[in-house]
Order: C-alpha cells, then sequence, then structure tokens
C-alpha cells in the first residue's frame, strides 16, 4: 500500500513571509528613494548612490531585525518548553488530565480523552503539552538565522531591480522608468506570493502595487518640493 504524502501551504510561512517581505521592502523602498532623489534634479551617479547605500542598509537592517524579532519568539518558546518540562516533573497527574481536558473540549468522549492523553503522555509527553497546550509544531518553530538570511537575500534582489533601471535608463526617463518597472515587479512578486501560498491572486496583486504606487508617489512629491527650494 502506497503511503499518501500531503503538503500543505502552511508547511511555507515560515520563509515565505520573510522572504515576500524582504523582496517587497527592497523593490518599494528602493524605488521610492530613487524616484524621490531623481525628482530633485540631481545626476544619475548621486541618483545611484543614494540607491546603493538604500540597499545595503536596508538589506543589514531587514536581516538585523527579522533576527531579533525571530530570537525573541524563539527565547519565549524555550522558556514556555522549560516551564512544561518542570510541571511535567513535578505534577505528571495533573499534566495528563490537563491534556485530556484539552481534547473533551475538542469534542472527545471524556474516556477516550484520558485514553488519548495517557498515550502521548508515555510517548512524548512534552511534545504532546508543546503541540496541544501551547500551540508550538515543527511548521511554526522560530528559526532566526533562515528568517534573516532570506529578508536581507531577498531584500537585496528586490532593490537590484530599480537600481539597475536606474543604470540602463536616460537620465530624462528615470523616474517614470524606474517607477513603472517597479509596479510591475511588485504585481509579478504578488502574484507569485499569492499562488504559492494558495491565496487569491488578484488580491495579492492589487495590496503590494497600491501600497508601493503610494510610496513612490509620496517620496517623488517630497523630492520635487526639495528640489525646487534647494
Amino acid at each position: 500500500m502506497s503511503k499518501h504524502l500531503e503538503r500543505h501551504y502552511a508547511e511555507r510561512i515560515g520563509w515565505l513571509r520573510a522572504a515576500v517581505l524582504g523582496a517587497n521592502d527592497g523593490i518599494v523602498s528602493t524605488a521610492s528613494l530613487v524616484v524621490g532623489v531623481a525628482a530633485a534634479n540631481v545626476a544619475r551617479g548621486d541618483v545611484l548612490t543614494a540607491g546603493l547605500a538604500g540597499l545595503v542598509a536596508g538589506a543589514m537592517s531587514m536581516a538585523a531585525g527579522e533576527y531579533v524579532s525571530v530570537s525573541s519568539q524563539a527565547d519565549t518558546e524555550k522558556a514556555d518548553l522549560a516551564r512544561e518540562s518542570l510541571e511535567l516533573e513535578t505534577d505528571r497527574e495533573f499534566e495528563s488530565q490537563e491534556l485530556a481536558d484539552i481534547y473533551i473540549n475538542r469534542g472527545l468522549e471524556p474516556d477516550l480523552a484520558r485514553q488519548v492523553a495517557e498515550q502521548f503522555m508515555e510517548h512524548d509527553a512534552l511534545a504532546a503539552h508543546a503541540r496541544d497546550e501551547l500551540g508550538l509544531n515543527e511548521i511554526h518553530t522560530a528559526r532566526p538565522i533562515q528568517a534573516a538570511l532570506a529578508s536581507a537575500a531577498t531584500f537585496a534582489a528586490g532593490a537590484a531591480l530599480p537600481l539597475l533601471f536606474t543604470l540602463i535608463s536616460p537620465e530624462k526617463v528615470i523616474i517614470p522608468l524606474v517607477a513603472g518597472s517597479s509596479l510591475v515587479s511588485l504585481a509579478l512578486l504578488g502574484a507569485v506570493s499569492a499562488r504559492v501560498g494558495g491565496a487569491d491572486v488578484w488580491k495579492g496583486v492589487i495590496r503590494v502595487t497600491f501600497w508601493g504606487a503610494l510610496a513612490m508617489a509620496a517620496t517623488a512629491l517630497i523630492g520635487a518640493l526639495f528640489g525646487t527650494v534647494v
């Protein structure tokens, strides 16, 4: 008899969230920076310098932010597991009943719930409590280094797109070409991430392009105003 293996979208939550956030921020922040600086009527070299600095600073910021944030989550998980392990050592009978009560609340008959709880306690008590009491499992376990690397790499990849168009575009059309190509890139990112995550594609596209367009419009306005004053 063949074994049926199922893959679920939830298995992708950890890396997908960090990757989409990094790429989206890379495109939006760098494109907005480029458009804002270019709107101030400065030379292409200055625009590229600002964009490159934004890429490096943004990638490092994303990596540090993700690492600190996810590390805090991991610390909380470890603290909860340590406390649960101590409770299992000091009052195993209470913990077994606590597990049974969880299964009863989920719809099992009391006798069956107690049997299930006892078997889980014999097999791996801590894993059972981590999963059913604390809501922790392997899919959602915090992985700080993975999140940091994914965010930094995808931010840099996203930021490279508006920089590339800044480099190859004639100076007079840097703003429309960078803005247009960035919106197309954001739309593709929204579609792909929604597809991979099993969500509605059009919602993903509209969501990222709207906020990207708003960010670029705001920085272009600031750049234009600054350029006329200075």
